[in-house]
């Protein structure tokens, strides 16, 4: 029996405004041979922009991700709003959000699983860890879970 997976990687994005947490995941994706496309985005203005097409986004530079990894603690549009605007838009809210964030809150977790994120993750301190948990979600995400495929996106 052959896996029917899609044969093209999936694209991640991740949304953190912090340049060594975006390295680190880099390193952390790359340490563990994973073929997906990672990109990034600063903050929550900037991944709308993104997944919107708006501004310096064009299908082009910006494809439609498989999976959003994002920080709750960012500038200009936090996590928080964002995914309420993600999760409140027919065509966006599909794509599943996993924060990963340094917040440990119980007020955080509720409120992103109220709003509708697929996972929370606090984020590791040390690179290890955070090879270990960028494993898992490779294993979880695009070993595990069956993902909508592009072509049966309902015309809303």
């Amino acid at each position: 029996m052959t896996n029917e997976k899609s044969i093209k990687p999936i694209t991640i994005l991740m949304a953190d405004d912090d340049p060594d947490d975006q390295l680190m995941a880099k390193e952390a994706f790359q340490e563990n041979r994973m073929a997906n496309v990672l990109k990034f985005v600063n903050d929550g203005e900037e991944l709308l922009n993104y997944l919107r097409h708006e501004g310096k986004f064009n299908s082009e530079n910006a494809p439609k991700p498989g999976l959003i990894l994002l920080d709750l603690n960012m500038p200009k549009k936090d996590g928080r709003t964002a995914l309420k605007e993600i999760k409140a838009d027919p065509i966006l809210k599909r794509i599943p959000v996993v924060i990963l964030t340094t917040s440990k809150l119980e007020e955080d977790i509720v409120k992103s699983y109220d709003l509708g994120v697929s996972s929370f993750i606090s984020k590791p301190v040390s690179f290890d860890g955070l090879v270990e948990v960028t494993k898992e979600i490779g294993k979880y995400w695009f070993g595990i879970v069956v993902l909508p495929n592009d072509d049966n996106e309902m015309n809303v």
